[in-house]
C-alpha cells in the first residue's frame, strides 16, 4: 500500500478485515478514518476486501430510523461519519470512482441530505455526506455529472444551501458550481424556467443572507455563488433572465468590498456584470484590466 512500512500496511489491512466483525467495527472505522490520508491505496483495498463496503453501507442504513423523528446522538453521528469518510476515499480514487457510481452508492447518502434538523449531529452528518459528493465532482467527469443529474442531487443541495451552516452551504454550492461548469449540467439546469429559477432563487437568498451577517460576508461562500451566476450567464436564456433577477447587492460596491483582496472573484463578478448588461457596475470593481467583454466558459 504505497510508501508505508510493512507494519503500518499490515495494521491497516487488519482494521479493514475487522470491519466485517460487528464487535470490532466501531474501532476499525475510527482507526481507518484517521489513517486514510496516509494510505492512497486504501480505497481499492476497501472495495476489493470481502464484506468491507457492505459493512460501511450497513453502518449507514442503521442510522435511518434515527432520522425521523430526529433522535441522532453525537456518538451515532460520529460513528456513521467515520464510515462516510471511508466512502469518500472510494469516491475520490480513480480506480474505484466509476465502480462507486455503478453501485449507486451515493443514493444511500441522500436520506441524510433530506434532514432538516439543525442540531450539531445532523449538521455534521449532512456536511460529511456532502463531502462524499464533493469528492466525486472535484474531478471533471461528465459521467459523474450525468449520474448525479439522474438523481435528486440538485434539490438536495439547494435545501442545504438554504438551511445549513456556512460550511455545509459552501460545500453544497461548490457541488452545484461543479455541475454547472459541465456543459451537461448547465444545459440541464437551464432547460426549464422552473429549474433555473429554483437555483437562481436560492443563490439570491444566499446573497441577501450574506449581506445580513453581523460580520463581513463569507468570501469563500460568496466566491462559489458568484461563480455559479457567472456560469449561468454563459447560457443565452439564463443571461437574459439574470438581467432582471441578479441580486442588486452584487452591484453594490459596499457589499462587494469584501472581495478587494480576491482578484479572481472580482474578475468573475466583473465578467458577470458585463455579461448581463451592467458595465458601469463592473468598472467600479476596478477589475476591467483583466476582464474580457465576452462570456467566459469553463472553470
Amino acid at each position: 500500500m504505497a510508501t508505508n512500512g510493512l507494519g503500518d500496511v499490515q495494521q491497516v489491512e487488519a482494521f479493514v478485515h475487522q470491519l466485517i466483525n460487528p464487535a470490532m467495527r466501531e474501532n476499525a472505522l475510527l482507526e481507518l478514518s484517521k489513517k486514510r490520508e496516509n494510505f492512497p491505496e486504501l480505497a481499492p483495498y476497501l472495495w476489493h476486501s470481502f464484506g468491507a463496503i457492505a459493512a460501511l453501507l450497513q453502518e449507514i442504513v442503521t442510522i435511518y430510523p434515527l432520522l425521523s423523528p430526529p433522535s441522532l446522538t453525537a456518538h451515532a453521528s460520529n460513528r456513521v461519519c467515520n464510515a462516510l469518510a471511508l466512502l469518500q476515499c472510494v469516491a475520490s480514487h480513480n480506480e474505484t470512482r466509476a465502480l462507486f457510481l455503478q453501485a449507486h452508492i451515493p443514493l444511500f447518502l441522500y436520506p441524510f441530505l433530506q434532514t432538516m434538523s439543525k442540531t450539531r449531529p445532523f449538521e455534521y452528518l449532512r456536511l460529511t455526506s456532502l463531502g462524499v459528493i464533493g469528492a466525486l465532482v472535484k474531478v471533471d467527469d461528465t459521467d459523474v455529472i450525468n449520474f448525479l443529474l439522474s438523481t435528486e442531487i440538485i434539490p438536495l443541495c439547494l435545501r442545504t444551501m438554504e438551511i445549513g451552516t456556512e460550511l455545509s452551504k459552501t460545500v453544497a454550492t461548490f457541488i452545484v458550481q461543479k455541475i454547472l461548469l459541465d456543459d451537461v449540467g448547465l444545459n440541464y439546469i437551464c432547460a426549464t424556467a422552473e429549474r433555473f429559477f429554483a437555483v437562481g432563487a436560492v443563490l439570491g437568498n444566499m446573497v441577501v443572507a450574506q449581506a445580513q451577517m453581523v460580520d463581513q460576508p463569507s468570501q469563500r461562500l460568496l466566491k462559489h455563488i458568484i461563480r455559479c451566476y457567472l456560469r449561468l450567464s454563459d447560457n443565452p436564456r439564463a443571461r437574459e433572465a439574470l438581467r432582471s433577477c441578479l441580486p442588486e447587492l452584487l452591484r453594490n460596491a459596499q457589499f462587494t468590498a469584501c472581495l478587494k483582496n480576491d482578484d479572481t472573484t472580482r474578475r468573475w463578478l466583473a465578467q458577470l456584470l458585463i455579461n448581463v448588461g451592467f458595465p458601469d457596475a463592473a468598472a467600479a470593481l476596478g477589475a476591467l484590466d483583466v476582464v474580457q467583454p465576452t462570456p467566459m466558459t469553463g472553470a
